[in-house]
């Protein structure tokens, strides 16, 4: 290498390692942000502070005593009920795997400039495969979870394999195509199989299914199931996919420019159908997380937001596997937390965790916001979810 391309090649690892900084920083300030806002909003929703405004002129600090009280009382449960004992911290691992593994579908999606919004609906069939193989079949210890599994990845990536497929072949617009198919899957196909024989629990009247059979479940090490290790293994395997493989090469390329992409030989209908296959195939592992691994009954509510919150999952994240790996276990701890604060003398909402991760979501998304408020001179990094330049994967 001459001495030219190796300069050339330092100031390269030098400028992704300062982006890198910029972000851990920007994330943090943007952490750090929302809690001061939070604070804001528990000080002014505790009713003794409240109370207090009526003569803050003439002793303010009662206001400033309450609300000092009410926010040191809601975090400090927060903390504590995410992660102050081993049961804490187990819930949180739990609440944070399908997010992660639905995350990582996303992101991996959005590297192919794909815009998948469908992880719900595809957790939804997911969910119906791997739970219909749980409690029907006979198999194994280990087999039987292992079949379960494979059903709902499977059939998790046919579901996004249908969106790659009109994407490729017809020009369809993925977030149009996704939302709908959230749609059959929610009021179509979850609907009609509560209410088949099949899918609804023997002697209940009600749409709700059985829950698969012991065989079938996550094996359990004290109060947590396994499932966070396989959210950590298909981490892994996400960043091999994007970063060591030639799929995952051909991925970031397209999505960076589909038209240079198709000029240096590569397929971009196949592009973007594997995207959306291993989008699909992620969140079926999402799902199983909680049918396999929660173990709990299949209804029209186990799902709530999970598909939509693994979107500021990936977002939060940066689109990367180990952001994701972070942004879903910060999240699993809000959402954990956020019902510790209301059992607390305070009586915090639990929405303020929400609250909180809408903030940190908005600030990250708009890094140019914490430079004005913090006053930091920010380097311009390139889209969140683009593919790196040839000189950097040549470097």
């Amino acid at each position: 290498m001459s001495e030219a391309a190796a300069t050339v090649q330092e100031e390269e690892k030098q400028e992704r390692s300062a982006r890198l900084r910029d972000d851990i920083v920007t994330t943090m300030l943007a952490i750090v942000a929302a809690l001061l806002i939070g604070a804001v909003l528990i000080a002014f929703s505790y009713e003794r502070s409240l109370d207090s405004l009526s003569y803050v002129f003439s002793y303010p600090q009662d206001f400033f005593r309450h609300s000092g009280d009410a926010i040191w009382t809601s975090y400090e449960a927060m903390v504590k009920g995410s992660v102050g004992s081993i049961s804490a911290l187990s819930e949180t691992l739990e609440r944070a795997a399908p997010l992660i593994c639905a995350g990582l579908g996303v992101a991996l999606a959005f590297r192919a400039g794909l815009f998948n919004i469908g992880a719900q609906g595809q957790m939804i069939v997911a969910a119906l495969a791997a739970g219909y193989v749980g409690w029907t079949w006979d198999l194994p210890v280990g087999l039987h979870l292992l079949v379960s599994i494979g059903a709902a990845v499977v059939v998790g990536g046919c579901y996004g394999g249908f969106v790659g497929a009109l994407k490729a072949r017809t020009g369809a617009h993925e977030v149009i195509t996704t939302i709908m198919l959230n749609y059959i899957a929610l009021l179509g196909i979850l609907a009609f199989a509560l209410l088949h024989p099949a899918f609804q629990r023997p002697g209940q009247t009600e749409p709700l299914s059985d829950r698969v059979a012991d065989s079938a479940a996550y094996p359990v090490i004290g109060d947590l199931h396994l499932g966070i290790l396989v959210a950590l293994l298909a981490a892994a395997l996400t960043w091999w996919i994007l970063d060591r493989s030639t799929l995952g090469f051909q991925l970031k390329a397209v999505g960076s420019n589909p038209e240079a992409a198709r000029t240096a030989g590569m397929s971009v209908p196949m592009a973007y159908t594997s995207a959306m296959v291993l989008a699909g195939v992620f969140s079926g592992l999402a799902a199983t997380m909680l049918v396999n691994g929660d173990r709990f009954a299949i209804s029209s509510t186990l799902f709530g937001t999970i598909g939509f919150d693994a979107i500021t999952v990936a977002l939060l994240g940066r689109g990367k596997p180990l952001g994701t790996v972070l942004a879903g276990l910060l999240f699993g701890a809000l959402q954990v937390g956020g019902r510790a604060m209301e059992a607390t003398s305070v009586g915090t909402s639990p929405d303020l965790a929400q609250v909180l991760q809408a903030l940190i979501v908005l600030f990250v998304a708009a890094p140019a916001l914490i430079a004005a408020l913090t006053r930091r001179r920010r380097r311009e990094p390139p889209p969140a979810f683009a593919a790196p330049s040839t000189q950097e994967e040549a470097a």
